[in-house]
């Protein structure tokens, strides 16, 4: 009987593949799975939506030349989330009748790269989408990128004099630069430079709210934060400008919650607050007109729809909705008018925007299905405990058994330290342990209990799957603050997947791995994953990496950027790959950490020379040794085939 029959007989197919790894939850409509088992992604052409199978994109990858771990860019689904914010925001202006207008910002330094950036600009132009800016670089690529005089550039961060001189220079060329003061002493340096380059500048204040949220990026708004003036500090800015008779300059209020805010009702007590400032500046006399409320719209990594970390629960027309209903409020009362809303949503724009391929290299599993044969004689007293507690094991006794198992392994781990053992001996008792754990999980669902301590026994005993990648590298979120990112096979996908695994990446370091995942209808600690056949290409795909993941990424053990495509659809339905950029070589990630790859190669072929004249290689040994070296040096830092 065919695998696919078998399946559909077992009543396994797409739709509970989906249903499983949460696609339809939190893949926002942008992924799904194909009805013969492929997760695949939706593009668009001139003709409309488009399934593009991550399969036949990797397969194209392949012919160009292009190896794995790839980072996959869809321009597509970039231009889709921009849409996304600004009709959001156009409908509830609309139906609330309020006053003013929606200007979006992208943040940066969420995902620096040039494409990144452009795709930004191009796709955000129908919506004059700006750009914000929090250091001279990010402000040097901005100045570059968008030269649309009704988009905003917003300049935040710590400045110096170079810094607000591109600034204001480029107000005189037309562009809507405001610099936002992030602490108070920035706003001297600010007017000496205005008054040297004789540019009357557009001032905003980063406010400091009492208001703060939960979780990972708590310290990046409230009290607590390291930027924004407290209200004595707005206060004495508005009194020096007025001094200096340029109040009419101060025009923006800004401040900022954190870069994913799972929970609507923090950004509801924010925005009010925030408003609460600007409606009161204006009654200082301040021109104002706009109020940046900053980051905050969050990413449903796993689709719980919750207020938790890796959550939200709303979405951007709630958000909004919210905001502009929360701004419209205290303005009416106070009796200002509206002013122009702007966000600064860079992971709800650029979190759909990358996903990351990853091939399977080996597999490694723990259970132990055949019990060790006979120990020679006398057998040690520990071990022979544990013989008993595998031949006695049964259903009814599961519990006292498996903690039984536990301590008579932990005997033996003390006996070997002790020298009472053989390494040979401590061998089959540590398989035979491994034996007793593969027979309790598999007699566990026949308890109508689980025992607590017994709970966690299926992803400890979970397979490892080694992928060719560097979680450092491609997702140092996951290693360093357990962000969770959705991670699938991308095939087999109407097959029912009957093992469980935690995914190792190739680096020497027990961190480098990836042990927790989205999964329905509960996150866990091994994803379900199907066994690999030998030579079989089995890929994972991990998806909504496009936030920050890039540029945080690290050369941990020296593995450099992966190889990126750029994929769109063209008006035939046919794959399109626009960009493709080489990963980095070995030589580069050590030209990055102060090696000279020729000195490398001099020095390295000295070593050959030298064994040479000890006759230790031939000639002809030494140039094969040096080519492969060579090779080594413009390689992939990852594993090749």
């Amino acid at each position: 009987m065919s695998r696919g029959l078998t399946e559909a007989l077992d009543g396994w197919d797409h739709v509970r593949s989906s249903e499983l790894y949460g696609v339809e939850a939190w893949g926002n409509g942008y992924f799904h799975v194909t009805e013969d088992g492929f997760a695949a992604v939706r593009l668009k052409n001139s003709t409309g939506p488009v399934s593009v199978k991550f399969r036949d994109i990797v397969q194209g990858l392949y012919q160009r030349g292009f190896s794995l771990p790839v980072l996959l860019r869809f321009g597509d689904l970039l231009a889709a989330r921009i849409r996304v914010i600004h009709e959001a925001f156009a409908k509830a202006i609309a139906d609330s009748g309020y006053g003013g207008l929606y200007r979006g910002v992208y943040p940066i330094k969420v995902n620096q790269q040039q494409q990144a950036l452009a795709d930004v600009v191009k796709f955000g132009a129908p919506f004059h989408h700006g750009l914000e800016a929090g250091s001279k670089a990010e402000l040097i690529a901005a100045l570059a990128y968008l030269h649309d005089p009704e988009a905003y550039i917003i300049c935040n961060g710590y400045k110096d004099a170079e810094f607000i001189d591109l600034a204001l220079s480029s107000l005189k060329m037309g562009l809507q630069t405001i610099l936002v003061l992030e602490m108070p002493g920035e706003l001297d340096l600010l007017l000496d430079r205005a008054a040297k380059l004789n540019i009357r500048p557009r001032i905003g204040i980063r406010v400091k709210l009492a208001s703060s949220v939960g979780g990972k990026w708590a310290e990046s708004g409230g009290e607590g934060s390291v930027f924004g003036l407290t209200p004595p500090q707005v206060i004495a800015a508005a009194d020096r400008l007025r001094e200096l008779g340029m109040l009419d300059c101060l025009e923006l209020v800004h401040y900022h919650l954190g870069s994913q805010v799972p929970n609507i009702r923090e950004i509801r007590e924010a925005v009010r607050e925030a408003a609460q400032y600007y409606a009161s500046l204006v009654k200082e006399g301040a021109k104002m007109g706009i109020l940046d409320i900053g980051g905050g719209l969050a990413i449903d990594y796993d689709g719980s729809r919750c207020n938790c970390a890796s959550s939200a629960n709303y979405d951007a027309a709630e958000y909004a909705a919210d905001v502009v209903e929360g701004v419209m409020d205290i303005c009416d009362k106070a009796g200002v008018p509206h002013p122009v809303l702007v966000s600064e949503s860079g992971r709800a724009l650029v979190g759909y925007y990358s996903v990351l391929l990853v091939n399977v290299l080996s597999t490694r599993a723990i259970e132990v299905p055949e019990a060790p044969k006979a120990l020679p004689k006398p057998i040690p007293e520990p071990i022979r405990n544990l013989m008993e507690v595998a031949a006695n094991l049964r259903t009814r006794n599961l519990g006292e058994y498996y903690n039984d198992a536990i301590f008579y392994r932990e005997e033996i781990q003390k006996a070997f330290k002790h020298g009472d053992i053989t390494l040979r001996q401590h061998a089959a008792a540590d398989r035979l342990f491994w034996h007793i754990l593969t027979r309790i999980k598999a007699e566990m669902p026949k308890l109508r209990f689980v025992p607590e301590d017994m709970r966690g026994l299926e992803e400890l005993m979970a397979d490892i799957y080694y992928c060719n990648f560097s979680v450092f590298q491609s997702l140092p979120d996951s290693w360093a603050i357990d962000q969770l990112f959705p991670v699938m096979p991308i095939q087999r996908l109407n097959e029912k997947p009957t093992r469980l695994a935690v995914l190792s990446d190739i680096t020497c370091d027990c961190d480098g791995k990836i042990d927790h995942f989205v999964s329905m209808p509960d996150n866990r600690g091994a994803l379900p994953v199907h066994p690999v056949a030998k030579d079989e290409d089995y890929i994972f795909a991990v998806f909504l990496v496009g936030a920050y993941q890039e540029t945080l990424g690290d050369l941990h053990n020296l593995f450099g950027d992966t190889n990126v495509a750029s994929i769109h659809v063209d008006d035939a339905g046919e794959i399109s790959y626009e960009q493709e950029f080489d990963g980095d070589s070995v030589g580069d990630v050590l030209s990055y950490v102060e090696y000279n790859p020729q000195g490398l190669l001099a020095r390295f072929r000295e070593l050959a020379e030298e064994a040479v004249r000890q006759k230790r290689i031939s000639a002809t040994e030494r140039r094969e040794i040096l080519d492969a070296y060579e090779n080594g040096l413009r390689g992939y830092t990852y594993f090749e085939t």
